[in-house]
């Protein structure tokens, strides 16, 4: 099951604004008329209840969004760019691959995020006109879409969570009380991914998922920890598996608890129901008598069972759906801030030779990639925004002069007072 991927996504760039003339009969000195860009298409990640990995992401890993048309003439504005939709399954953690930063977290089915905002439409030459000013010669390119690389990750969304040490029996439980069939053997690691199952009681059912098996370590990823111990925090409440044929099933059963604490504080807290398995074993049952008492005296309470032989399966399953109607509905999600997009200092400058600057800043930036170099309006206009945020001023505090090279984005402009 593929439950983590990286894939690359880049809004589309708005249309550019034109510039235009009114021209129509009878009217020989026709006003500026040039239409707006239309806007970019958007990056949305929505969530589909019927995905259950991200699979489909190991074919194709790169998005992009339709761009803005440009305006026209008779002040007609440019058609935006289509959205482009990505599906992905239901308990989807986005992230910034670069940052790390969390920017959502879809659980509910339908939910939606924007991932990578679609560019603003350039404006046409009809929004320049002023009474001193009144056929400009000017017009905006669009604004262009923003790209970058998340980071996805899968974390299954089940009612219940079966864990514990490997080959303590999760596997053969999980086929006994469900429809599921994940692969049994006697041997540790049997199971390498999550397996799913719904079990049915009265009418109700519950979604388990059987763990792989925990070891010492897993937390900080030791033994395939970290994709395992994601899909734990998904559920509402766990199944403590014990091996009553391990050497020390009560250190086991400590192990594991410590290791989920450390992944993460939160899941100390969730409810277990602790399951004493193997009972089927002559020597099991002995060390039962011992066991018992020592996890009552730790405030454990412990129900032998057995998943070969079904042994106390059934009153386990009652249990569980009765814990369950204890607890809330909805699967736990991470707590995220919410996703904005803002700009970060507003510009720096660096100086790189004696007769070279670089201007850096999502601002300026993006005001230099709009603009219409071609015409000298336009190139007035960049100036009095230079001088606006202050970067006129910082440029001639770095030393630059009459003919030096200053690089904004991917301009390279020759510097004139």
């Amino acid at each position: 099951m593929l439950d983590q991927v990286k894939i690359y996504v880049r809004s589309g760039d708005g249309g550019a604004g034109v510039v235009a003339w009114r021209r129509e009969k009878f009217v020989p000195k026709g006003g500026p008329a040039g239409g707006d860009g239309g806007r970019g298409g958007d990056i949305v990640l929505r969530v589909k209840p019927t995905m259950n990995t991200l699979s489909p992401f190991g074919q194709k890993i790169h998005f992009k969004a339709e761009h803005g048309k440009p305006g026209q003439s008779s002040r007609k504005t440019g058609s935006s760019g289509k959205a482009l939709i990505i599906d992905v399954p239901p308990g989807t953690v986005v992230r910034d691959a670069d940052t790390g930063e969390v920017l959502a977290d879809l659980v509910e089915p339908g939910e939606t995020v924007v991932v990578a905002p679609g560019g603003r439409g350039g404006r046409g030459n009809q929004h320049f006109a002023t009474s001193a000013r009144q056929a400009p010669r000017i017009a905006e390119k669009g604004e262009p879409g923003v790209e970058r690389w998340l980071q996805l990750e899968l974390k299954l969304i089940a009612d219940v969570g079966i864990v514990g040490v490997p080959n303590a029996g999760k596997s053969t439980l999980l086929s006994v009380i469900s429809n599921a069939r994940p692969k049994i053997a006697d041997y540790p690691f049997t199971t390498l991914e999550p397996n799913l199952g719904v079990v049915i009681y009265d009418d109700v059912d519950l979604v388990v998922a059987d763990i792989p098996g925990l070891i010492e370590g897993a937390h900080m990823g030791v033994g395939l920890g970290h994709a395992f111990l994601r899909h734990v925090q998904r559920t509402r409440f766990l199944v403590h598996l014990l091996d009553g044929a391990s050497q020390d099933p009560i250190a086991d059963y400590n192990q594991i608890n410590v290791e989920l604490a450390l992944y993460d504080d939160r899941l100390k807290e969730r409810p277990q129901i602790v399951a004493f398995n193997k009972m089927d074993l002559p020597e099991v049952q002995e060390r039962w008598k011992d066991i018992e008492p020592k996890l009552r005296k730790l405030g454990v309470e412990v129900m032998p069972i057995s998943g070969a032989t079904r042994l106390n399966v059934d009153l386990l399953v009652q249990k569980m759906f009765a814990l369950a109607q204890t607890l809330p509905k909805q699967a736990p999600t991470i707590e995220t801030p919410v996703y904005t997009l803002t700009d970060d200092v507003p510009f720096s400058v660096e100086r790189e030779s004696d007769t070279e600057y670089r201007v850096t800043g999502k601002r300026i930036e993006r005001a230099a990639a709009m603009t219409y170099w071609e015409y000298d309006e336009a190139v007035y206009r960049f100036q009095r925004i230079l001088e606006t945020l202050g970067v006129t001023e910082a440029l001639r505090e770095a030393g630059v002069q009459e003919g030096d090279t200053v690089h904004i984005g991917k301009h390279e402009l020759e510097w004139s007072d």
